[in-house]
């Protein structure tokens, strides 16, 4: 790993990953995806060292988008804009970054601890986890909706009922049959989440820009001193604590994925937060604890990849296929016959850690100064980057307008103050729920009672059962202790 050529690798991975997840519409997945055939001359640790720095540092780099304008860089960084944005708005850009800089690199480097030590018992959990326990994952996730409504429990519901809606959009995960396609074959694999992110945040901001409602002034003068700033991160660190269990457990899972755990782990900040009531207007727990959540799956979905070949997300499903064109095969044996690669490539992904806080600050301090341009030029310019973000997914011009019809309904939403983040996590829980219910379904033959009573019979089952019990009890509670204040 210490070979220049790989030291030289990592460096140009993680510019090349910050490029990417701070431009939206280019996720991580796509990142790694692209230099993939660029690997084929190289050894095996440069070339998984290439591909984990891009990894590591485009996961991080959305929230550069998210905070400074609002939109997320890869779905990653969904609940990042919940607090990230508002607090460019109070002028704390620089602030903003610096945490999610900072949290992001220690959540990835303790998940990089797991993945180093811990690999061997944490993919056997992921082992245990059968279709019941994922489609209960999914249900969990949703009880997070009632966290995020707190000010109107009815007008969240609904916004999530519709994200869930729009998710069974197209092919059904076991029988193929299509819905609500309308003939239109683009849609036979669903709505992408990253088009319709784009879309529900761009437009809305992009009035607001015009509106001149960024206070620009304050924000660019702040980020001064940006790198002294990230110290601050270390006020939160049993928050820190809590948000990289939950990205590393997510992570493990198959299939769940970082923005999951980021707002699972957002949830679980507001929870345990002594002023709960500021979340979602510039509350620097949510940052930390979104991007703390969302790097330490990074790690996590590592670990069932390189131990048992399968893939924790989309990304590690591509890294995977990285792995395989080296002559290395997922299991055991690479941790024994392979060693050498094997750890060298995790030590490279400390590295990148190491690598993409300076480069990221770097990036961000130029990027702070991109708000400062007047609401009348920077509007078109979020509005060109939505465009060619939401064409370069799939070179789809029907994207572009299911962008802009999406990015209108954003809009009504935000005028009539509907929650748009319920829809979001619909979406992104949906598919999930859908395919997971169905194998559950087809495992009992379709016998609801049958499903139902084998859930109270699995430990893992009903641990999720009681945490989607607390969660939603605690949102209720939450919701009638404000309504009291607010009377």
């Amino acid at each position: 790993m210490l070979d220049p050529m790989a030291l030289l690798l990592i460096m140009l991975g993680t510019i090349f990953g910050i490029v990417i997840g701070s431009l939206p519409g280019l996720t991580s997945t796509m990142g790694v995806a692209l230099l993939v055939p660029v690997t084929f001359g190289m050894t095996p640790v440069q070339g998984l060292s290439l591909l984990g720095a891009v990894y590591c540092s485009s996961t991080y780099a959305g929230a550069i988008s998210a905070i400074l304008i609002n939109i997320p860089g890869t779905p990653s960084n969904c609940s990042t804009l919940l607090d990230g944005f508002p607090m460019t708005k109070r002028g704390q850009a620089g602030l903003a970054i610096a945490l999610a800089t900072a949290a992001s690199a220690i959540g990835g480097f303790f998940s990089n601890v797991a993945l180093l030590f811990m690999a061997p018992p944490l993919a056997e959990l992921a082992l245990r986890f059968g279709s019941q326990e994922y489609f209960l994952l999914a249900l969990f996730g949703v009880s997070v909706i009632a966290s995020l409504s707190e000010r109107n429990l009815l007008k969240g519901f609904i916004s999530g009922t519709f994200g869930l809606f729009l998710a069974v959009v197209g092919m059904h995960p076991m029988t193929g049959e299509i819905r609500f396609a309308m003939g239109i074959p683009e849609l036979f694999n669903g709505i992408p989440l990253v088009v319709a992110l784009i879309g529900l945040y761009s437009l809305p901001e992009v009035v607001e820009n015009i509106s001149g409602s960024l206070k620009q002034e304050a924000a660019v003068h702040e980020v001064k001193g940006i790198f002294g700033r990230m110290m601050e991160v270390f006020k939160y660190k049993m928050l820190m604590f809590r948000a990289t269990l939950i990205g590393l457990i997510v992570g493990v899972v198959p299939g769940a994925g970082s923005s999951i755990a980021g707002f699972i782990a957002y949830d679980d900040a507001k929870r345990n937060s002594k002023t709960p009531e500021t979340f979602g207007t510039g509350n620097p727990e949510g940052l930390v604890a979104s991007e703390t959540a969302n790097n330490a799956v990074v790690g996590g979905s590592l670990i069932p990849a390189l131990t048992l070949g399968i893939p924790g997300n989309a990304v590690s499903a591509v890294m995977l296929g990285g792995l395989m064109i080296h002559g290395l095969k997922p299991g055991p044996g690479l941790f024994t016959e392979n060693a050498g690669i094997t750890y060298g490539f995790i030590i490279s992904m400390f590295l990148a850690n190491l690598v993409f806080v300076p480069a990221g600050l770097a990036v961000a301090r130029y990027g702070v100064s991109f708000i400062k341009t007047p609401g009348t030029i920077l509007g078109p310019l979020i509005i060109a980057l939505g465009v060619i973000g939401a064409y370069a997914l799939n070179m789809s011009l029907l994207d572009v307008w299911i962008m802009l019809v999406i990015g209108l309904l954003g809009y009504v939403m935000k005028q009539f103050d509907v929650p748009r983040e319920p829809l979001v996590l619909g979406l992104v829980l949906g598919t999930m729920a859908e395919g997971e219910l169905a194998r559950s379904l087809a495992l009992v033959q379709n016998d609801v009672p049958a499903l139902i009573g084998s859930m109270f019979t699995r430990p893992l089952s009903l641990i999720i059962i009681g945490l989607t019990a607390i969660s939603v009890f605690q949102g209720l509670r939450s919701q009638f202790r404000q309504k009291k204040v607010d009377a």
